[in-house]
């Protein structure tokens, strides 16, 4: 939402206010009933994975809504903060919520042949997920796309909408909980730290940028700015990407190493077991 505030600049008295985008809502309020209703129908659907997907509307209420929604127009790195609540902390925890998984355990014959088809199959496939988040995350910041997304707010929800999605196929396949083609455990490790330097160099471009790179930004940030108050907001977001995002992608790492040190574990056991049987 596009909001222009005088020169006196941002204050703590402006954190509570709200924006109460309608369409937004009613996809969240959408999502929750159909996530709720098909765990409901599911036996023993685990309620960690029911926590996730109330804690990932819960994120993404926030960013959208909240003063984060309100100034994501306004000041760039409001924006940037938006970006990596949606992508690095919604996005995972709909990953942790397997709400595919809970789809194809609801559905019937027809579900479990949409989940067998091509098109999933192509969907969910790590390169896949992998693909979109090194593409998206560069082109979205570092394009003429972000200028079209100062200039037009359906572009902006668009690319909101495209984090939440590009977020949930990169760590689907980082925490490997849900059914279709997964990684080696230890491999997953290697996928999440494979995608940092995106974030780092979308950050640093940013940071280094000499000149406005969204010539939009002008009309949306506050009345009277300076074109050097401007650039420094410019590269205060692209810090935020930069710092922020590895920061976040190493948290994400936590785990992921914690997963694979109890597969090495019970993968030992089980090997154990078997040299026991044949004597070794």
């Amino acid at each position: 939402m596009s909001m222009h505030m005088s020169t006196s600049g941002f204050s703590w008295h402006h954190l509570n206010q709200w924006h109460f985008g309608v369409p937004a809502l009613l996809l969240m309020a959408l999502a929750l009933v159909l996530y709720v209703g098909a765990a409901r129908r599911v036996h023993d659907w685990p309620r960690a994975r029911l926590v996730s997907f109330l804690a990932a509307i819960a994120i993404t209420f926030l960013a959208t809504q909240s003063v984060l929604g309100v100034y994501d127009m306004v000041y760039f790195s409001a924006h940037m903060i938006q970006h990596l609540a949606l992508i690095m902390v919604a996005a995972p925890l709909f990953a942790l919520s397997a709400p595919l998984d809970l789809w194809r355990a609801a559905g019937g014959p027809r579900t479990h042949a949409i989940f067998d088809g091509r098109v999933m199959t192509i969907l969910t496939h790590p390169l896949v997920g992998f693909g979109a988040y090194f593409v998206v995350i560069p082109v979205t910041h570092l394009s003429g796309i972000a200028n079209e997304m100062m200039l037009h707010e359906w572009v902006h929800h668009g690319e909101q909408i495209a984090f939440l999605v590009v977020g949930y196929l990169f760590f689907r396949v980082a925490f490997g909980l849900e059914h279709g083609r997964t990684i080696h455990p230890g491999l997953r490790l290697v996928y999440v730290m494979a995608a940092v330097p995106v974030d780092t160099f979308t950050g640093l471009a940013l940071v280094m940028s000499s000149t406005l790179p969204f010539p939009a930004y002008k009309a949306m940030a506050p009345a009277g700015s300076s074109s050097a108050w401007l650039l420094s907001n410019v590269h205060l977001g692209g810090a935020i990407m930069w710092i922020g995002g590895d920061a976040l992608m190493l948290l994400a790492c936590i785990p992921i190493t914690a997963a694979w040190v109890k597969w090495e574990t019970q993968r030992t056991k089980v090997l154990d077991a078997e040299l026991d049987e044949l004597g070794i």
